[in-house]
């Protein structure tokens, strides 16, 4: 049994710290079995970042999105007939009332807190509480899932952290924003999802850096080498805390060595 006690204490063994902003992935079966469950995990979080500190989540949604790996796989095998009917049911995204279908429970609970606020993109959105969550949160652009209008950019310059409970760097989701970064003219795609921005169901489309994810494991293991990251215990789960900033530049570097043709 892990309980809030304990979870305090890991958290401060890692180095979270009182004042701190923080985005934190999860993977609340990793921890064991928390007394509290996820709610305890969110309080033994603030109770360490304290008033002073912000915590933020990421809060992502993909089915209402129709450019999503979630919903290839969804529609696989259907008419086009079904595939129009399934995609007319598709449910608009709601910043106030949406859940998050892929990124875990802790960051729904905190979604769900009365304080919480959450940023209004579509696809990519986050959720934060503490005395920064509306300057992180507040401007979010809807072409703009991952990048400089985003809550990375406003986390990056406010020097957050990242901490991984229970999840590898596959997760991490800084490193997206160096994908923005490591070159001038990243690859760009099209995105779409369905939204209600108060009148009404409708689609909205939009042009943005083409995301991939595929190579972060392997930035984290090389970011980890090189000796910034914290790595222990939360629970039973393993946990790493390091620098926002210090992620995003080290993969950009990375990206610009390994992605570009001339460095293939």
């Amino acid at each position: 049994m892990v309980d809030n006690d304990r979870l305090v204490t890991d958290l401060t063994a890692l180095g979270v710290e009182y004042g701190q902003v923080l985005l934190v992935h999860s993977s609340l079966r990793s921890l064991g079995h928390v007394e509290g469950g996820e709610g305890a995990v969110v309080s033994a979080l603030r109770g360490v970042l304290g008033p002073d500190g912000t915590l933020v989540v990421p809060t992502g949604t993909s089915a209402n999105s129709d450019t999503s790996p979630l919903h290839r796989d969804a529609i696989t095998g259907m008419s086009a007939g079904e595939v129009a009917a399934y995609r007319a049911r598709m449910p608009p995204y709601d910043p106030a009332t949406t859940p998050t279908n892929v990124m875990g429970r802790v960051p729904e609970h905190v979604r769900r807190l009365r304080e919480a606020l959450r940023s209004a993109h579509p696809l990519t959105s986050f959720a934060a509480v503490g005395p920064l969550a509306a300057k992180i949160i507040d401007g979010h652009a809807r072409d703009c899932l991952l990048g400089e209008r985003s809550p990375l950019a406003r986390l990056y310059d406010a020097g957050a952290s990242v901490l991984l409970l229970g999840v590898g760097y596959d997760k991490c989701t800084a490193f997206h924003l160096a994908e923005y970064r490591y070159t001038r003219c990243p690859q760009r795609r099209a995105y779409r999802a369905v939204v209600d921005d108060g009148a009404g169901r409708t689609w909205c489309a939009f042009e943005d850096v083409a995301l991939d994810d595929s190579d972060f494991a392997i930035v984290g293991a090389a970011f980890e080498r090189t000796g910034v990251v914290r790595v222990g215990r939360a629970g039973q789960a393993r946990a790493r805390l390091f620098s926002l900033p210090d992620a995003v530049d080290y993969a950009a570097r990375w990206f610009a060595a390994h992605r570009l043709p001339q460095s293939r």
